[in-house]
């Protein structure tokens, strides 16, 4: 009985220690479409939205050119330059998370989902909140904008 009970304790306890999504500082959105339709659609919000689109990275295409099967995963970097140089002047280390990106991919289950870096999340990283206002207002702006590009994007037709 003491068996069972230790390794029950030690099974939430493990369960418990182990990091999720929020934890990672991702937000995750649903999307009622493809992961393809996903990706144009989120390519033409930016367009939209006046976002520089630097990269598209097609992961399960290159898995495939290796031999490897990969549930299908996109990745794009987008940004707006004048927004993410404000988030460096505040704190320089901002760099290695910028430009944003949005991971469009397929899980295990079929369903499709956006993942994107939290921006409150990369100031904590940074230590940038509360350091200057212009810093803690772009921050928020940038949440702001991400909610609204990714609820634009997953909107049923």
């Amino acid at each position: 009985m003491k068996n069972k009970l230790f390794v029950l304790i030690l099974s939430l306890g493990l369960g418990i220690s182990f990091p999720t999504f929020a934890d990672s500082g991702l937000i995750t959105v649903q999307s009622p479409h493809s992961v393809q339709e996903t990706v144009e659609k989120l390519k033409q919000v930016l367009d939209e939205k006046g976002m520089t689109q630097f990269a598209h990275v097609k992961h399960s295409q290159s898995a495939s050119e290796v031999g490897v099967t990969l549930r299908p995963t996109e990745l794009l970097i987008f940004g707006n330059p004048k927004v993410g140089s404000i988030l460096m002047e505040c704190q320089q280390t901002t760099a290695i998370d910028l430009p944003q990106k949005a991971l469009v991919m397929q899980n295990s289950d079929d369903e499709v989902w956006v993942l994107y870096n939290d921006p409150a999340y990369i100031a904590d990283r940074h230590h940038i909140e509360g350091k200057v206002a212009k810093c803690d207002s772009t921050i928020d702006k940038v949440g702001k904008a991400l909610a609204n590009i990714m609820k634009a994007v997953t909107e049923p037709q």
